[in-house]
């Protein structure tokens, strides 16, 4: 019984880690979806394939924040 009680709480909070660590990488990509910024697009792009990275993901990021 231990080990399913050690299964469901490492679980959940392994998952509610994951779900962060998610949102806070999609960040630039919410903003400039909600802003409808003109270069969402682009910005997007970023996010995906270079956001892994601190210099990609503050590159969506500032650039998201940016006014068209």
């Amino acid at each position: 019984m231990e080990g399913i009680v050690d299964f469901f709480t490492n679980g959940i909070w392994g998952i509610l880690a994951a779900a962060v660590g998610i949102i806070i990488y999609i960040i630039p990509t919410i903003i400039a979806l909600s802003k409808r910024h003109s270069q969402r697009t682009g910005i997007i792009l970023l996010n995906i394939f270079l956001g892994w990275t601190l210099a990609g993901w503050l590159g969506a990021f500032i650039w998201a924040l940016a006014k068209d």
